[in-house]
């Protein structure tokens, strides 16, 4: 699966008499580290799942709730946090949000129970909300020249990428060689790594950025009500649901009202936005919700061990990279429709093809049959970054790439949310229930995105 879509980006300038000559590379290295950090945190938990109900018990709706406690505050808190790298400088705004999170790590590797966990899955959540943005601002203040930024960036996205790729494989053998909590400490040596590069960054200017408070309040709040929903059902779910639904009328109400909203709700007049950030929800509700169920799957249902479920990852997250790149190049030299077509059409025909897997299919197979809905994910996430960058004039391309950013990691969380809840009653039933509610997310937004065939690059 590919990186997020990179976010508003601060112009920023060295100060003057700095002790120590920035570099370039250095720079890059650290923002760099610091963003595959907050990616690998996305996807590493999942094989670890098993191990920590071992602990801590939770049943399945304490699973979701450690990964969606990180993916939730790190998708609603995307939203503003753009902006507070603006106000604060990138440098700072990076310093704060690499130190929080690991520390948060540590007291996830330290936490006594379930919900001291899920409430540090919280804190780590809205430190790499604060990275993401901060990240790339570095990136774009290191390299002067544009050939050289854009080189630069791609190798930060493809950081990201390769982090969530190998976040399955990583987990498992964390869990297996030393232990669950092993995923969580492995952050801080490497976010002690991740600040003392940053001492070769130059520092950053601080600039004004308007924040829309209430509507972040009232996003967080209708995201939190509506997962708790999905995850918790009974009298205490329709409650949390009708919160979300009262939450959701004034959080839209308000970004009406709004001069600089966190959603600017006007993005969406363009047909090619709206697509864009259908099919990028159709990809993460796919690839994390399934990601989720088949690291359980291997485990509790095959009884295997975390670092065997780890490696049943790595055909698929091999070959993510390298279809990314391809991607690319296909939506460069024909356009973005025709990568989308072909990935949402392989990511409905492979989210099928694992509607034969049952607890005696053999393992080596399934992780074989993950490849096509992985590949098709791979080869739909740049274009239709590429489509949406493209329909929206220059001045807002931070703020749309915020909204995909901000939409892709919501549905990641409400898939893991939707299918755990379809699997709790019925493991084989469930995951059959979800592969085809893939399926026919993919047909739809394929459909979708051939409706646009023939139009200019700027489709809005």
């Amino acid at each position: 699966m590919t990186t997020p879509t990179p976010t508003s980006a601060t112009q920023l300038t060295p100060r003057t008499g700095d002790l120590k000559t920035p570099s370039p590379t250095l720079t890059l290295a650290a923002a760099l580290l610091g963003f595959a950090l907050i990616s690998l945190d996305a996807s590493v938990v999942n094989v670890a799942l098993p191990s920590i109900e071992g602990a801590f018990g939770g049943g399945m709706s304490g699973l979701q709730w450690v990964v969606d406690a990180y993916t939730l505050s790190f998708a609603a808190l995307m939203l503003s946090t753009g902006a507070f790298a603006d106000r604060a400088g990138a440098s700072r705004a990076y310093a704060i949000g690499i130190a929080v999170f690991t520390l948060a790590s540590a007291a996830c590797g330290l936490a006594p129970n379930l919900p001291a966990l899920i409430g540090t899955r919280v804190l780590q959540g809205m430190a790499a909300a604060v990275v993401l943005p901060a990240s790339l601002s570095l990136v774009r203040q290191a390299y002067a020249e544009p050939a050289k930024r854009a080189r630069a960036v791609a190798t930060w996205g493809a950081g990201g990428a390769a982090a969530v790729a190998l976040g399955p494989v990583a987990g498992g053998a964390l869990t297996t060689v030393w232990d669950w909590r092993g995923i969580f400490f492995i952050n801080l040596p490497l976010g002690a790594v991740a600040l003392l590069l940053l001492l070769r960054a130059p520092r950053s200017e601080r600039r004004p950025a308007p924040l829309d408070l209430p509507g972040q309040v009232l996003a967080v709040l209708t995201l939190t009500a509506v997962t708790f929903a999905v995850i918790e059902g009974g009298v205490t779910g329709v409650v949390a649901l009708l919160i979300a639904l009262v939450a959701g009328a004034a959080f839209v109400r308000v970004e009406l009202r709004q001069s600089h909203p966190v959603v600017p709700f006007g993005l969406f007049r363009s047909r090619t936005v709206s697509v864009a950030v259908a099919s990028g929800v159709a990809c993460s509700v796919a690839f994390f919700g399934l990601v989720f169920l088949f690291s359980l799957f291997f485990q509790q249902v095959q009884g295997r061990s975390a670092l065997y479920a780890g490696l049943m990852f790595l055909p698929m997250t091999g070959l993510i990279g390298v279809t990314n790149v391809v991607s690319g190049k296909l939506a460069a030299r024909y356009g973005p429709q025709l990568p989308m077509l072909i990935g949402q059409s392989l990511a409905a025909l492979g989210s099928l093809v694992l509607l034969c897997v049952d607890e005696s299919t053999p393992p080596l197979l399934v992780a074989w049959l993950l490849v096509p809905m992985a590949l098709g994910c791979a080869l739909t996430v740049p274009p239709l970054t590429i489509a949406m960058m493209d329909a929206v004039p220059a001045e807002r391309a931070g703020l749309a790439a915020g909204v995909l950013n901000s939409a892709r990691q919501v549905a990641g969380g409400l898939g893991i949310a939707v299918f755990g809840a379809l699997v709790s009653d019925g493991f084989t039933a469930g995951l059959r229930e979800s592969l085809a509610i893939s399926a026919a997310l993919f047909a739809v937004t394929a459909f979708l995105s051939f409706r646009l065939s023939g139009r200019p690059a700027n489709w809005a």
